[in-house]
């Protein structure tokens, strides 16, 4: 008997493994070493530029500043709680919710909440590329500082700093052009579940009239079941997934900072 190939868990950053449960893709783990990987990334130019800075000797400091890197640590994890807050608090992706105040009307019954929005993928796509731009440029902002801090600490870590600079100016537009393909992703998500949506509705909308044809015709029959639909909840699990990705996608970006923040605190 011949059993067809089990999946092999994929591992790697979460934004590697969401984007293929999401996309529902089967991934194989890449058996090439990352430095190959890496080098198809880079033109010959940029292969050039950083031999040089490899090669060159370490870079003079002027004034030397020791630090052990405390203050920007506390940046550092400023900004990505300032992030975090962002995706998770945005107006699209977490619609707030009727205060306790205006919930019940003047004799305690409950009021209904308001409707759903039409959902208009358009909208969520707005979105998605906004918090990113947010997290380049405020992560990019971080990122030039700590470069800074660096240079004037020692040769060694000043060269470190100009070598983190040129590998952000080589890679940056491919990283660009490779994430900004998941909003692609998310819109054949958002299809697939306001399909199945409407699908399950259409099914139980079958259902119930059979079942109240069947109660006129045998009325001593028993009530069908009430089935309770939520056409707002594929909405729900839709927002969850992409704030999912969009934090998922912080923790990709902010690992060149942990790496110059890891470089200042080493004395």
């Amino acid at each position: 008997m011949v059993h067809p190939p089990q999946r092999t868990a994929l591992t790697g950053p979460a934004l590697v493994r969401l984007l293929a449960r999401l996309g529902e893709t089967d991934v194989q783990a890449s058996q090439q070493p990352l430095a190959d990987r890496l080098s198809q990334w880079l033109g010959w130019t940029d292969a050039i530029a950083l031999s040089t800075v490899l090669s060159a000797p370490a870079p003079a400091v002027g004034r030397v500043t020791r630090s052990d890197g405390e203050d920007e640590a506390q940046r550092c994890l400023s900004l990505r709680s300032a992030l975090s807050k962002a995706i998770v608090t945005d107006a699209v992706l977490a619609p707030p919710r009727p205060s306790a105040r205006y919930a019940r009307g003047q004799q305690g019954a409950p009021v209904p909440e308001a409707p759903e929005l039409p959902a208009d993928f358009a909208v969520f796509r707005q979105c998605y590329l906004a918090l990113q731009q947010k997290m380049e440029a405020d992560i990019g902002d971080m990122r030039t500082r700590l470069r800074n801090r660096l240079a004037g600490q020692s040769p060694e870590m000043a060269k470190l700093a100009a070598l983190d600079a040129l590998m952000e100016r080589s890679l940056s537009v491919r990283e660009r052009n490779l994430l900004s393909t998941v909003p692609g992703l998310l819109a054949r998500r958002f299809a697939a579940l306001r399909k199945a949506t409407q699908a399950a509705e259409a099914e139980a909308q079958a259902q119930t009239t059979q079942a109240e044809a069947q109660a006129e015709a045998q009325p001593e029959a028993p009530p069908a079941a009430n089935t309770e639909n939520t056409p707002g909840s594929w909405l729900a699990t839709f927002r969850k997934d992409m704030q999912s990705l969009l934090l998922a996608e912080l923790d990709v970006r902010f690992q060149p900072v942990e790496g110059l923040l890891a470089a200042l605190r080493t004395r």
